[in-house]
């Protein structure tokens, strides 16, 4: 058995790759090509949670799951909210293949799955991007969107200025002066005129109202992930065509979408339908220029176990990872 580190998962895991492992993933998840079961969740004190996330690929011949935590208030002390492993074994055998880090696969497969979701969604000349979050899914993400998209311009709002400057910072170092990185005073601020915006927050309330959200413009959605939290207002999701990572995830787990349902504000068939079966021409895309999209991501089992194949194998082919015997 090999396990795989944190560092040795981001040098065999490109996001360019993962884009289009994300991509196949979700095609055959909406295909029947893989199955996943709904996350079950453990609440800790203070807001934490322990998951358990597992899933079959029949194409790879693997299954597996990955055990994640999320302590959003990890923040405040200077670690990361989400840490965890991901765990494959073979479907034939049921021998366990390898323990792969989970905190940098969530980072790079969850942008991944975000610039999917954007290449399809988002206008094809879209140059400003808005960041609401300053944390390492901005980062991923930002460095996500720019492969899919002539982006030119980045607009950073975060709860923690500190972060945001920091954030900034970073931005100035990597790319100089062929991107334009802004820090704002609000997230009204940041979203006005945005062609893409990406919500990665931790907030369990609206980050985002809809009077503030530009015709046109495509929207992911990643950082609630329970059924009580929401970062978007009601209003924006009426708007918006919505999208999905996977309807069984969404009618339970999604409160973007579970809340304005609850209100009343939008109807059982509101989603237009997952990214995979857009991606397999099952159901259409952006229709008009002026059109909100929206894409609701949850995270799924699928994603974890296709970016963890991918990230065992090339370690096989490099001689990577510490084998072990259990």
């Amino acid at each position: 058995m090999l396990v795989i580190d944190r560092n040795e998962v981001s040098e065999l895991l490109s996001l360019e790759a993962c884009i289009g492992i994300m991509e196949n993933a979700l095609k055959d998840l909406s295909a029947g090509q893989a199955e996943q079961q709904l996350r079950s969740v453990v609440p800790v004190r203070q807001g934490g949670l322990m998951g358990l996330m597992p899933a079959y690929l029949a194409r790879q011949e693997v299954v597996g799951a990955k055990l994640i935590s999320v302590f959003p208030r990890n923040h405040d002390r200077g670690l990361p909210s989400h840490q965890g492993v991901v765990a494959l074994f073979d479907a034939g055998t049921g021998a366990l293949n390898a323990i792969v880090d989970g905190r940098r696969l969530t980072a790079i497969r969850t942008a991944a799955v975000s610039a999917a979701a954007t290449k399809l969604l988002a206008k094809p000349d879209s140059r400003t991007l808005a960041l609401i979050g300053s944390g390492e899914q901005a980062r991923s993400h930002l460095e996500a969107m720019l492969l899919v998209k002539p982006i030119e311009r980045v607009r950073i709002w975060s709860p923690s200025r500190a972060h945001a400057l920091r954030f900034q910072s970073e931005i100035a170092a990597k790319y100089g002066d062929s991107l334009a990185a802004q820090l704002c005073d609000s997230a009204e601020q940041a979203v006005a005129d945005a062609d893409v915006i990406c919500t990665v927050t931790s907030s369990t309330t609206p980050v985002l109202q809809d009077e503030w959200i530009p015709d046109g413009a495509h929207i992911n959605a990643v950082g609630a992930c329970r059924a009580p939290d929401r970062e978007l207002s009601s209003a924006i999701v009426r708007r918006a065509r919505l999208y999905v990572d996977r309807r069984q995830s969404a009618v339970h787990e999604a409160g973007d979408y579970l809340i304005p349902l609850q209100e009343g504000v939008i109807g059982s068939g509101h989603i237009v339908g997952e990214i995979g079966e857009a991606l397999l021409g099952q159901v259409e895309g952006r229709t008009s220029d002026e059109q909100l999209t929206l894409f609701k991501s949850l995270g799924l089992a699928v994603e974890d176990l296709a970016a963890a194949t991918y990230v065992y194998e090339q370690a096989k082919q490099l001689g990577k990872g510490t084998s072990i015997a259990i």
